[in-house]
């Protein structure tokens, strides 16, 4: 039997279809092989001292990182597969390429078997974090722990701001203190703000200017802008932490009072 022309078109669009919807698919996915590709320039930048250059890797990868998510939960085209995908190129981008980035740039003046510590604790904190995140995955409003692109993310601030490598010990002891603080941030049970719920709603022109306004920082002060941010984020969550002890605790003094009254 020999089909007409309405079905040859038929099954032409359902093939259009097909092709269509393996294309959704795969668009997110080349932003992740983006991810992974900056996290291995970032490695081979630092291994021959280029440190800026490794630094703005990890912040490009933090671009695309985002892009990809918000790509896949726009099409509709999120998947098991993506997930594992994407927290593999975390752990390159954000884990590994960060922590050799410190070591090198910043753990040379100091002892390097506490180097050697602080630099996989970085990573196997981060690692955590991701299998955490793949297992609570869903529309949070919140992260639990600092996520591990922030974490990488300031350590790359921190040497795009500095450029020049650590060489005294004073120093270096700071840098191998920030790597631990951040570390234990993205183990820990703080919560820091998610910007899955960035939406443009009836005020979007306030977050569209804001965001015109950012880019503007970051093109024409990116160290400064860059290094502010992500100490912002970071201190975010320990300030969120402290303000919810404190109300908790007001709050609690305020009861035995309330009820003094009342009899």
């Amino acid at each position: 039997m020999i089909d007409g022309p309405d079905s040859l078109q038929g099954k032409t669009v359902g093939i259009q279809r097909r092709r269509m919807g393996r294309s959704i698919y795969i668009l997110p996915s080349l932003f992740t092989v983006g991810n992974i590709f900056c996290g291995y320039y970032a490695i081979m930048s630092t291994m021959n001292g280029h440190y800026d250059a490794a630094a703005q890797a990890i912040g490009i990868a933090i671009i695309l990182d985002m892009l990809d998510g918000r790509i896949a939960r726009l099409a509709n085209a999120t998947s098991g597969f993506g997930l594992q995908l994407d927290s593999l190129a975390d752990l390159v981008s954000f884990g590994i390429a960060p922590s050799i980035l410190a070591f090198v740039w910043g753990f040379q003046p100091v002892n390097q078997r506490l180097g050697w510590i602080a630099g996989f604790t970085f990573v196997i904190c981060g690692a955590m974090r991701l299998a955490r995140f793949n297992v609570q995955a869903g529309n949070l409003k919140h992260f639990v722990g600092m996520p591990i692109p922030a974490a990488g993310g300031a350590v790359a601030a921190a040497v795009h701001f500095f450029l020049a490598p650590i060489n005294n010990i004073a120093a270096g002891t700071a840098m191998i203190g920030v790597v631990f603080l951040l570390s234990f941030l993205m183990v820990s049970t703080i919560r820091y703000p998610s910007l899955k719920q960035l939406t443009l709603g009836r005020k979007s022109h306030l977050t569209i200017l804001l965001i015109a306004l950012l880019v503007a920082l970051v093109y024409n002060y990116s160290r400064w802008t860059l290094l502010a941010i992500a100490v912002a984020y970071s201190v975010s969550g320990i300030g969120g932490r402290i303000y919810g002890l404190l109300r908790r605790r007001k709050s609690g003094n305020e009861a035995p009072v309330v009820e003094l009254g009342r009899q």
